[in-house]
């Protein structure tokens, strides 16, 4: 479903909500349905920010690799993604989608390429298999924008799923088998 048709969904369902609480005030206070009806509107915004928190990362310590300059990376990554997120999400327009995608895909190069150096100045062994999984995440993206095209929305929804899932997964698998590796040889 399209972002503007999910929208003035919701939207609808909020109007006539409270057309129905009006209308069930008008008739007498004294209706169960009316109170019920009353809760249900003044429990949107919290079942909606709970639904939207969902959507987001959020840093967790146990994400942490242990190296301060690398972990401040994935901050501002995680912090990217979301800004994606939001963007696609709340129908911000192409323009804002596409700045927010072109940002977080340069920082990710720069952030790769900071950390491609610090394992290879460090002689870390599965430096080769590291950067193929960079390699590969590109391509990957890059292949799900191809088809940005067709579908605009469902091409941007699955670059932010994607992303969000492969950083975490990342961060806590082969990002963490390199860290103390570098941690051994002095990088903090």
């Amino acid at each position: 479903m399209n972002k503007n048709l999910r929208m003035f969904g919701v939207a609808l369902l909020i109007l006539s909500l409270i057309t129905a609480v009006i209308l069930g005030l008008m008739a007498g206070p004294k209706s169960p349905l009316t109170w019920l009806l009353v809760a249900v509107l003044v429990a949107i915004p919290f079942i909606h920010r709970k639904l939207s928190t969902r959507k987001f990362i959020t840093w967790k310590d146990e994400y942490s690799v242990g190296i301060d300059s690398i972990d401040q990376q994935h901050k501002k990554l995680v912090n990217l993604i979301n800004h994606l997120t939001t963007a696609v999400d709340y129908s911000t327009g192409e323009e804002f989608e596409q700045e927010a995608l072109a940002e977080l895909v340069d920082y990710t190069k720069t952030h790769f390429t900071y950390e491609e150096g610090l394992m290879e100045d460090n002689g870390y062994p599965d430096f080769e298999p590291h950067r193929e999984q960079h390699r590969a995440m590109i391509d990957e993206v890059d292949a799900i924008l191809a088809d940005y095209e067709k579908d605009q929305d469902v091409a941007m929804r699955r670059a932010c799923d994607y992303l969000k899932n492969w950083l975490v997964n990342h961060i806590n698998g082969t990002d963490k088998q390199y860290s103390s590796f570098l941690i051994e040889k002095g990088v903090r």
